[in-house]
């Protein structure tokens, strides 16, 4: 499938079956990530993945979108690594490309995904929870799985999105 009928394919899933994500299909969407865009190469993401379903209910505690995490075969939590650092906003792009890339290599495997944002309310408790160090700041969840709902997804027209053409 071509790279721009994958991203048109692609839809936030937030139902899932009971069936587990291999390792390797994890291991897989990790690599797609580190090879996103950074500036000066600096590569601040960091990731934290929980296959575990203890762990990963108490996590979804930190979120309305509990039901999303606790029902997901897997979590990978995105964190932006301070001291690799250089500039917040073109660091904060930076982990944007990276989860597009896991979104569509999710997709691209048959999986499904949805990146969460609103646990970002809860980031120090969820540090806590991980006993994951200061330095690190959760910039992104991404629940992994596989479907057991379609999603349909609508998208404004172009003549909507551009401000000006020169």
């Amino acid at each position: 499938m071509s790279v721009y009928n994958l991203i048109k394919k692609r839809r936030s899933i937030r139902h899932f079956s009971d069936k587990s994500v291999g390792k390797s299909k994890i291991i897989k969407i990790l690599d797609a990530a580190r090879w996103a865009p950074s500036g000066l190469n600096n590569q601040p993401w960091r990731f934290v993945v929980i296959n575990n379903k203890k762990l990963k209910a108490r996590v979804s505690k930190f979120t309305k979108y509990s039901f999303i995490i606790s029902k997901a075969s897997s979590l990978i939590l995105v964190f932006l690594d301070r001291k690799s650092s250089y500039n917040p906003t073109k660091d904060a792009m930076a982990i944007g490309a990276s989860i597009q890339n896991m979104l569509l290599c999710t997709e691209e495997q048959g999986l499904s995904s949805c990146w969460l944002g609103e646990i970002l309310n809860q980031k120090q408790k969820v540090n806590k929870l991980l006993k994951i160090k200061r330095q690190y700041d959760l910039m992104a969840a991404i629940a992994l799985g596989y479907s057991s709902k379609k999603a349909k997804s609508m998208r404004m027209n172009l003549d909507k999105l551009i401000l000006k053409e020169l």
